[in-house]
């Protein structure tokens, strides 16, 4: 149990003492690039998948028709 404690205690030290955290706008900045990024792939994805999907039915309405 001791080791357990030593664990919590220099863990609480490096994150009180060593850790640098972000300020307010590096936060906000940061969220912005992340939100932009997630949005520029989901986008590209749904294009992906729109594209993908109707080249299928393209070619099912020639094949099957």
């Amino acid at each position: 149990m001791n080791k357990f404690g030593n664990y919590l205690k220099n863990s609480y030290k490096e994150l009180a003492e060593k850790v640098t955290w972000p300020d307010w706008e590096q936060l906000q900045q940061s969220t912005m690039i992340v939100l932009v990024a997630t949005i520029i792939i989901t986008l590209i994805v749904w294009l992906m998948d729109f594209l993908a999907g109707g080249g299928l039915n393209f070619l099912y309405k020639i094949l099957y028709s």
